[in-house]
């Protein structure tokens, strides 16, 4: 459990590869038995460490699937830091592709591992909020935002 619904964790038992926050009450492996192994462990508890304000980074291996685009994505939103936030054209522009806003949303929207990996941080070019596939959309996105102190313009 966590403020923003139930999140479900697994690893491969040498990293986490992925993280999926409730949608509509359901997570992909419902139906499973929990398995816990020492990676998962360390996930979540600082996962809680992060949500009861005393953490403002991940010390954990991961092991997302994905293209060396999505990587090279995933690389700098997990250099960011707790409150720190950027754009689509920035983080284009850290892959030398500056007009590949549509493949950065793309790479965004595929991260395995939210939170972790910190896909929340990411606004418009205006700083306006955007989209957000992990749990209940905006409103997790905007939860997120605020626990890390990040104010918004109205």
């Amino acid at each position: 459990m966590s403020p923003i619904g139930r999140l479900e964790l697994v690893s491969d038992g040498k990293a986490l590869t992925s993280l999926t926050i409730e949608r509509d009450g359901k997570l992909p492996f419902d139906a499973f038995a929990e398995n816990g192994n020492r990676v998962l462990d360390r996930a979540a508890k600082q996962l809680d460490e992060y949500f009861a304000g005393r953490r403002r980074s991940f010390s954990l291996p991961l092991a997302a699937r994905g293209t060396v685009f999505q990587h090279a994505i995933w690389d700098q939103l997990r250099a960011l830091e707790w409150g720190e936030v950027t754009s689509y054209g920035e983080l284009g522009l850290g892959t030398g592709r500056a007009t590949a806003g549509r493949a950065v949303g793309g790479a965004i929207g595929a991260n395995p591992i939210p939170i972790i990996v910190p896909c929340h941080r990411v606004l418009g070019s205006d700083g306006r909020v955007t989209g957000y596939s992990g749990g209940n959309g905006i409103p997790t996105k905007l939860w997120l935002l605020e626990h890390e102190g990040i104010l918004l313009a109205a």
